[in-house]
């Protein structure tokens, strides 16, 4: 069988990881990763080089990544990515394409195959991010496809509500937790080694993403962050960098100003899948509007202050506390952090941590 498997950023290659080593290793599949979106960008850490690293097949690798973060980039990055993936389809012949998640870039990707009725498994299908256009775009994806995996059941239902039907959609669970499972993640010292970051000290891992909703508030929503964030000088703070989203080089240009003035923060542009979840078991919670602080922080399980309506609609777990993007909301979530949460978690609404077999052992079978 031969498989193609989009990737169009960090995010997305590092879910994908278990999956791919799985098909990698079985003689049934021919496996080719089409890459592109941000990991041919500079400006994004240049993330191929991970996927290289790897030794993973690489098929195809196409310039998509829109050249500023304004609405009409946006739009022309989907116009390119639909013309480019169109040759690759009409010139490629597939069996099946492996699609993960709901970005711009893996819509527009997804949306070029149709007409060359090449079936299409959508990996995290079914959820909800009410503060995100990546909403709209994961419900088409859902409506494109014809095989289905969720990371849990509510997200199996939400599916075939979308699709009317519940041929084909599977609860698999997420990859993210086989990926937890199975990783020898990083020790304190190998982090220090490799990044200089002491997690001795008290750390809070911040990821914020644009709201692309309501875009034009997103400077807004940062300087207040920061303005949280230079009241919280007895932690260490780690700040990942934020998406290419519309209006997300105003959030980076307010972070990287910020981290450049106050020498208790550190910032990495891209920390890879294996530095980031190594970083999450040692700091002391997560802040910002990421779904890593869905899935992944439900593991260990960890603190999470989710800020703002980006991730509006997931499933909330006992670990995490949704709060506006609002200077005295943030810092009385921080306190009820601080005093304890409940953090005894049934991790099992995500699966097993065999997503990978299972996802392997249907896709032959159909």
């Amino acid at each position: 069988m031969k498989i193609a498997v989009l990737t169009s950023s960090r995010a997305d290659y590092g879910i994908y990881f278990p999956l791919l080593n799985a098909l990698q290793n079985d003689k049934f599949f021919k496996v080719g990763l089409i890459v592109f979106g941000t990991h041919l960008s500079e400006k994004f850490g240049l993330t191929i080089k991970n996927i290289e690293q790897d030794g993973f097949n690489i098929s195809h690798r196409i310039n998509t990544c829109p050249n500023s973060d304004s609405p009409h980039a946006i739009n022309s990055s989907i116009a390119k990515t639909i013309s480019k993936f169109s040759k690759i389809w009409k010139e490629n012949k597939y069996d099946l394409i492996f699609a993960l998640g709901d970005r711009y870039e893996m819509f527009a990707a997804v949306t070029s195959s149709l007409p060359f009725n090449i079936p299409v498994a959508h990996i995290h299908g079914g959820e909800t991010t009410l503060g995100s256009i990546d909403n709209a775009f994961r419900n088409s994806i859902t409506h494109m496809s014809k095989f289905h995996f969720t990371c849990c059941e509510p997200y199996k239902q939400r599916v075939i509500e979308l699709t009317g039907s519940n041929e084909n959609v599977f609860n698999v669970g997420a990859l993210s937790i086989e990926n937890i499972r199975k990783l020898k993640l990083l020790s304190k010292k190998e982090i220090y080694d490799k990044y200089r970051i002491d997690l001795e000290k008290p750390t809070i891992l911040v990821t914020f993403h644009p709201e692309t909703i309501d875009f034009e508030k997103n400077e807004e929503y940062i300087t207040t962050l920061i303005k949280v964030l230079i009241n919280l000088n007895h932690y260490q703070i780690v700040i990942t960098m934020p998406n290419a989203d519309t209006r997300g080089l105003i959030i980076k240009k307010h972070l990287v100003n910020y981290i450049s003035k106050n020498k208790n923060t550190i910032g990495i542009e891209s920390f890879g899948y294996l530095g980031y979840l190594s970083c999450m078991k040692y700091c002391k919670f997560l802040l910002g509007n990421t779904s890593s602080g869905f899935i992944e922080a439900s593991f260990f399980p960890k603190p999470v202050i989710n800020i703002g309506k980006r991730q509006e609609g997931r499933v909330v777990t006992p670990n995490i506390i949704n709060c506006e993007i609002s200077y005295k909301e943030i810092l009385n979530a921080i306190k009820k952090v601080e005093n304890g949460l409940p953090l005894s978690i049934n991790t099992q609404i995500y699966g097993d941590g065999n997503t990978s077999k299972k996802i392997i052992t249907i896709v032959k079978k159909i």
